[in-house]
């Protein structure tokens, strides 16, 4: 059995803390995602007899789109408020703490929901995705911070990709309960908008158990008596002196400063580079064609001859091979490190993203190119799901010291849900413009991300004071000796550093 294993193994809490915060973490934004596609026929029937049933009116096609599209968006409002206000909640209560305060926030969304079609109110389900929206944008968050910093260092990057692995869990768990085998029907729709009740309130209950982020007990509370007791109940009878002694180094390097603001972050010259990388690294996640993949996947399946009433079941293939291939990049992580992956990822979606172009154009001309089609979109996803799905969202945590954790997952969460948002709005537009030939736009981010990766270091075994040394030599004209840099709480004087290599 591999070491790294052996390791995760022996840290049966560790386990739990997987478990425990994607349940309520991450996977709750994955189902939030896809569980609307199922019942939108359900809903905008719904919205179309409260009109009738309020005011006698009965709405026109355009009507019910417009009311629908501002359903399915309002979570992306929320999620971007979640977003914003996420840092300085996670500094401030701490990472468990606001995981677990954040679940109420679900059960009251999926609560209103659930009683929608009682009530008769649409507007219901409009508070209850924004409520959803917030939990899920305050959640992406808390649940990668607490998650990272409750892993030994040598399991970090395994244990980050199981962020990953519960978006696809939700948006997996979203598409299976919406068959109408399960709860994708007329009389049982409320229940499939109201299952994430069920998630949370498992949170709240197996939460408590666990402890408080050891990190957040040193830098933040500076109780290093919390931090040692923390670290022995999730890492057990091992060795974690060195890790204790790399934490103490860079509490040292971080002493009399606090926790940093966005603005500070990007004022700050010492972390530019590495601001930089989140920006490029989390544009290209959104702007990869994921979306426009799945989009497309209805169109290719039906000319592939795939009967309308089977489709819903063909899309469950394309999200278990999204969760199969996030697993698997779960045990593979630790052997090949998160460049490489990355790096592949995107080279594998920029080369399938140029073929399907092709192939979407021919279809129409070949009866034989629509099997082809669906390859590559399985391709495709098992491209994204291996690299660029897995290996981003934990990177702020693995780049940034402590004292700019916090604004750096705002600023990614961020542009994760403008992103959403923007793509939600635009790409309708961009499909009846530019049809297949849209993914040349998704291909010039593929691209990009492929050339800017080259100029990032590996964070495989790496200490954050490490990987900004690296950001420094990688970026720097200097030879030998690098410069790290800590701002006081001034901002105007700086603490240095000297690393030799």
């Amino acid at each position: 059995m591999p070491e790294y294993l052996t390791l995760l193994l022996n840290c049966p809490l560790v386990i739990a803390t997987i478990f425990i915060a994607g349940i309520g973490g991450t996977f709750q934004y994955g189902y939030c995602v896809s569980v609307m596609t199922s019942p939108s026929g359900f809903i905008k029937e719904l919205v179309n007899k409260t009109c009738i049933h309020r005011y006698n009116l009965s709405l026109e096609q355009w009507h019910l789109s417009l009311i629908w599209s501002f359903t399915v968006s309002i979570f992306c409002i929320g999620g971007l408020i979640g977003a914003l206000v996420a840092g300085s909640l996670i500094s401030k209560f701490g990472r468990k703490r606001c995981l677990l305060f954040n679940n109420f926030m679900a059960i009251t969304g999926a609560v209103l929901m659930l009683l929608s079609q009682t009530a008769m109110s649409f507007e219901m389900i409009m508070a209850g995705r924004f409520l959803c929206g917030l939990n899920s944008g305050i959640g992406l968050c808390a649940h990668t911070m607490y998650l990272l910093e409750c892993a030994p260092r040598q399991l970090r990057e395994m244990v980050g990709v199981t962020i990953a692995s519960f978006i696809s869990l939700g948006k997996f768990s979203g598409q299976l309960l919406g068959i109408s085998e399960l709860l994708g029907t007329e009389k049982n729709w409320p229940w499939l908008l109201g299952f994430i009740s069920f998630t949370a309130l498992f949170q709240l209950v197996t939460l408590p158990f666990l402890p408080e982020s050891p990190s957040f007990l040193l830098f933040e509370r500076g109780d290093r008596p919390a931090c040692e007791k923390a670290i022995k109940r999730l890492w057990g009878n091992n060795d974690y002196s060195k890790e204790i002694e790399e934490m103490l180094k860079e509490k040292a390097a971080l002493q009399n400063v606090r926790s940093h603001s966005v603005l500070e972050l990007i004022q700050n010259q010492t972390v530019r580079w590495q601001l930089i990388t989140i920006i490029v690294m989390f544009v290209s996640l959104q702007l990869c064609g994921i979306n426009a993949v799945y989009f497309y996947s209805f169109e290719v399946f039906r000319a592939a001859g795939i009967q309308e009433h089977k489709l819903p079941y063909a899309a469950l293939g394309t999200g278990l091979c999204e969760l199969s291939t996030s697993v698997a990049f779960f045990m593979i992580i630790q052997r090949t490190g998160k460049k490489v992956l990355l790096f592949r990822g995107y080279i594998g979606m920029s080369t399938t993203l140029a073929l399907l172009t092709v192939t979407l154009y021919l279809q129409h001309y070949l009866s034989w190119m629509p099997y082809c089609s669906m390859v590559l979109i399985f391709m495709f996803i098992f491209s994204f799901a291996c690299g660029p799905a897995a290996g981003t969202v934990s990177l702020p945590g693995e780049i940034f010291p402590q004292a700019f954790k916090s604004a750096a997952y705002t600023i990614a969460c961020t542009i994760n849900w403008t992103g959403l948002f923007v793509l939600g709005m635009i790409f309708p537009v961009l499909v009846e413009n530019l049809d297949s030939f849209c993914f040349v736009i998704f291909l010039f981010f593929c691209v990009v991300a492929v050339i800017y990766i080259k100029f990032i270091p590996e964070t495989r075994n790496r200490t954050t004071l490490e990987i900004a040394a690296e950001f420094d030599r990688i970026h720097s004209k200097s030879g030998a000796l690098h410069r790290i840099a800590f701002p006081e709480n001034n901002l105007n004087g700086v603490k240095t550093y000297e690393t030799k290599f």
